[in-house]
């Protein structure tokens, strides 16, 4: 069995990050670095990832900082300026694979309610078999049991499918530990030529 590569989204396809949209909204570079590290910080945000609603997030966030309920709300409600595009190289790394025949799925944490915009404004998305996406899941990253998922809705392409073909690529090292826990070939994402050298390491050919 040849092998299957599997992507992470953000930080590795995907240029996401807060500071681009509050950048306007908190000029001040201190009460913004405060801001995205205590308000809208991770910990927040990945439970939308989970999938708590986007309502409930901002209306919990807000009623613990009501000064800020106007920045709370921007957080989704202009969401896609949060978003910047597609990473080049990291592009480059996902069309050469598909180039030399290798299947590609993706495994994102990514919210419900966001991830529909991605899918209406970047097409390659629906040229992959499949995508596990956390907030409709109910499940992220690390937890075991998304990588699980994952590997059932692989089988149904390739039903010959070990776990020790999978080759996951996150920019997250815990996310990439986690792979690596269930039997997968977990890659932390530091740059996509790091990436590169690993899998062609790992005898993979592009």
């Amino acid at each position: 069995m040849s092998a299957i590569v599997v992507f992470d989204f953000g930080g590795v396809l995907f240029d996401w990050n807060p500071s681009y949209l509050y950048e306007s909204l908190l000029p001040d570079p201190a009460e913004r670095e405060w801001f995205l590290r205590e308000v809208c910080n991770p910990a927040w945000n990945i439970e939308q990832d989970r999938g708590r609603t986007i309502a409930e997030a901002v209306a919990l966030k807000s009623a613990e900082y009501p000064a800020y309920a106007a920045q709370i709300a921007a957080f989704y409600a202009r969401w896609p300026e949060t978003l910047r595009g597609l990473l080049p190289e990291g592009m480059a790394l996902f069309d050469a694979l598909r180039a030399a025949g290798y299947p590609v799925f993706g495994l994102t944490n990514w919210s419900a309610e966001t991830f529909p915009y991605a899918w209406e404004h970047y097409p390659f998305l629906h040229t992959l078999p499949d995508i596990v996406v956390s907030g409709r899941e109910g499940l992220i990253k690390p937890d075991p049991a998304i990588y699980h998922l994952m590997y059932q809705r692989i089988l149904r392409h390739h039903p010959a499918a070990k776990p020790a073909d999978l080759y996951f690529i996150d920019d997250s090292a815990a996310n990439a530990a986690g792979a690596s826990a269930v039997g997968w070939h977990g890659i932390h994402h530091t740059s996509a030529a790091n990436t590169a050298a690993i899998l062609r390491a790992e005898g993979l050919i592009f």
